[in-house]
C-alpha cells in the first residue's frame, strides 16, 4: 500500500471539557473519509486539527512525513492543504475567476476549466461574487479549492447550503478529483446518505471515534 497521506495519533482536545480523546486515523492516497456525528461532538474541531489549523491538547499529526505542529507549514497549506467549508468565503470585492486565479497563483497551478465545467459555474464566472447565487458562491470556493490541486482536501459541511442533487454531483467530483490526482478526502457532513459516497465512515461519539465502513 502507498505511503500515507496523512497520519494522526493520539489526537485529544478540551475547551472547558473534554472533547474527545485516543483519536487515531489515517488517509491514503485516493481514500475519501466521511466523519459523522450529532452536533457538538467535536467533527469540525477534528477536522480544523488535521488540517493543520487548531493545536490538539495531545497527539500529533502527520502529513507527507512532517509533523505539522513542530514546523513550518505555510507552504503546505498553500499547496497541499484544500480547506472547503460550508460558507464559501470568496473575496467579494472580486469576481468568480479572479477569487480561483488568487488560489492557482499561490499553487503555481493553472486554471483548470473542466473542474469550472463540472462544477456548473463556466458560464457565471467572470461575474462578481455579490453577483452569484448562494450555491454559486459555494460552488466557486469548490472550484477555487480544486483549482490549486491540492493532496488532501478537508471540506467542512461543504454541501450543507446546496440542494440535494447538486450536493449529490460536488461529493461525486470530490471523490472522482482524488482517484485522478492521486489525492484524499476528508469530509464532515451531518448527512449520512452522502456520507456513503466514501470509501470509509466514522463517527465521533462520546468522545471517541468510531469506524462504521
Amino acid at each position: 500500500m502507498a505511503k500515507p497521506l496523512l497520519k494522526a495519533r493520539g489526537l485529544s482536545f478540551s475547551f472547558e471539557y473534554e472533547l474527545f480523546s485516543d483519536v487515531d486515523i489515517t488517509l491514503h492516497p485516493q481514500q475519501s473519509i466521511a466523519i459523522v456525528g450529532v452536533s457538538g461532538s467535536g467533527k469540525s474541531t477534528l477536522l480544523h486539527i488535521l488540517s493543520s489549523f487548531l493545536r490538539p491538547k495531545s497527539g500529533s499529526v502527520m502529513i507527507n512525513n512532517i509533523d505539522i505542529y513542530s514546523t513550518d507549514v505555510t507552504e503546505l497549506r498553500r499547496k497541499d492543504i484544500g480547506i472547503i467549508f460550508q460558507f464559501h468565503y470568496l473575496f467579494k470585492s472580486m469576481s468568480g475567476l479572479e477569487n480561483i486565479k488568487v488560489a492557482t497563483l499561490l499553487s503555481n497551478q493553472k486554471l483548470d476549466e473542466t473542474i469550472l465545467k463540472h462544477l456548473e459555474v463556466d458560464k457565471v464566472i467572470k461575474q462578481q461574487v455579490t453577483e452569484l447565487s448562494g450555491g454559486q458562491q459555494q460552488r466557486v470556493s469548490i472550484a477555487r479549492v480544486l483549482s490549486k490541486k491540492p493532496k488532501i482536501i478537508f471540506a467542512d459541511e461543504p454541501t450543507g447550503n446546496l440542494d440535494k442533487e447538486t450536493a449529490s454531483k460536488v461529493i461525486d467530483i470530490l471523490t472522482q478529483y482524488i482517484k485522478t490526482e492521486d489525492a484524499g478526502l476528508f469530509i464532515v457532513t451531518h448527512d449520512r446518505e452522502l456520507a456513503q459516497k466514501c470509501d470509509n465512515i466514522y463517527e465521533l461519539k462520546e468522545k471517541r471515534l468510531h469506524q462504521l465502513k
